[in-house]
């Protein structure tokens, strides 16, 4: 009895959707996504080889863990229909608020903030997964309000869903997330056509905003920030004159860590910085200054370049996406990498203020890591999409 006809020949069945999908996977995104966990995995290898005293592989084990409990995940959400979730928007949007405000509720504080939740075997920390829920629900409620995009009062509603969790990320405290979300905010908004003349009213409230936390308030006895909170911002704008002992410390040993690595850095053994702990935070805020120590210019250049790959990706498949909003959900991941990176590496280098946001795919964390690769996922997820419609649309021309 002869076997069934399929396209790939008798006899042989042909692969199963989802399994077809993944085959149309970016490469390239997946090749730089491979290669930062890789560079994180060394660079954690030797920053915290002393941290935990008989465990010398303690952060390593757990970070490559995260690495592919989230490597799963984007190839699931990869596998399926991104377009999905524009129907959850509301679940999706209740969902981060419930998650941040719960932080605030339940979480203990850990030097002076409340950001994460104790789950398991790690520490869950609700603001980064928001970011890809507040992605995923901006992108769907600006697709909602298209038509009436060009005025002023969708802006304004869009700018307010967006500055709700970032004020309460903010009460956590956590600077450098809330900067993050309202960056995915003006990046969706951008990328979807508003107006530049309501950027710039968005720019004189958020100049006036700034006055009044740094300036008005302050002379008025009424601080709304406390002073390790100013000193943090302040010190890169004034390290020459910051005491290296207390504010100025860790840019300091940063930048000390940064310039001892020279070209090629200088190794697992030399690395002095790193492996004695001067430098702080080594293996989570300035993994960066950790790898310019271990492997110099040339190391942090190939870091750089992995990252610059993944924006330019973004970009690229902002470009091909198959409708709106597959391409704003490719623009706010893109917008989320570009600012976790530039906020990130300026503050080891000393441009930017400190504010502890963590090096995607680079810092240990596994709510980090994993909300990393989710979001690289709905962004594979925008790229299959687009290819399987340009095959199509070649069949029908055919």
């Amino acid at each position: 009895m002869s076997q069934p006809s399929t396209p790939f020949g008798t006899g042989v069945q042909p692969f199963s959707e989802p399994r077809r999908r993944l085959l149309r996977l970016d490469l390239l995104v997946l090749l730089a996504t491979l290669g930062l966990i890789a560079f994180s995995l060394v660079t954690l290898d030797t920053a915290t080889a002393t941290d935990v005293p008989g465990s010398p592989d303690y952060f390593v084990v757990r970070q490559a863990l995260y690495a592919v409990v989230g490597l799963a995940l984007m190839l699931v959400l990869a596998s399926i229909d991104y377009s999905r979730f524009r129907e959850l928007r509301v679940g999706l949007y209740a969902s981060m608020l419930g998650l941040i405000m719960l932080v605030l509720a339940v979480a203990g504080a850990t030097r002076g903030s409340r950001r994460w939740i104790e789950v398991s075997f790690f520490r869950f920390q609700p603001s980064e997964l928001g970011k890809v829920l507040l992605i995923l629900a901006l992108s769907a409620f600006i697709i909602d309000r298209l038509r009436k995009l060009s005025e002023r009062e969708t802006t304004s509603r869009i700018m307010l869903l967006a500055l709700v969790p970032t004020l309460l990320v903010m009460a956590q405290p956590d600077l450098g997330t809330s900067i993050v979300y309202v960056t995915i905010a003006l990046a969706l908004l951008f990328v979807a056509g508003t107006k530049w003349t309501h950027f710039a009213a968005l720019g004189a409230v958020a100049a006036a905003a700034a006055a009044l936390v740094l300036v008005i308030a302050p002379a008025a006895g009424v601080p709304l920030l406390k002073d390790y909170q100013k000193d943090r911002l302040t010190a890169f704008l004034e390290k020459d004159n910051a005491d290296p002992r207390s504010q100025g410390y860790q840019l300091n040993q940063a930048e000390t860590a940064i310039g001892s690595g020279r070209k090629t850095g200088r190794g697992t053994e030399r690395a002095t910085q790193t492996r004695l702990d001067f430098l702080p935070e080594s293996r989570t805020d300035f993994v960066f200054a950790a790898v310019g120590e271990l492997y110099g210019f040339v190391g942090a250049g190939i870091v750089l370049s992995l990252y610059a790959l993944l924006i330019w990706r973004s970009l690229r498949i902002l470009t091909i996406a198959k409708n709106l909003y597959g391409a704003l959900l490719a623009a706010g991941v893109g917008a989320m990498l570009m600012t976790q990176v530039f906020v990130n590496v300026g503050g080891n280098v000393g441009i930017m203020p400190i504010t502890g946001i963590p090096l995607p795919l680079m810092s240990y964390g596994g709510s980090s890591v994993i909300v990393t690769l989710i979001a690289l996922g709905i962004l594979q997820s925008v790229y299959v999409q687009a290819k399987e419609a340009a095959a199509s649309k070649s069949e029908v021309l055919a």
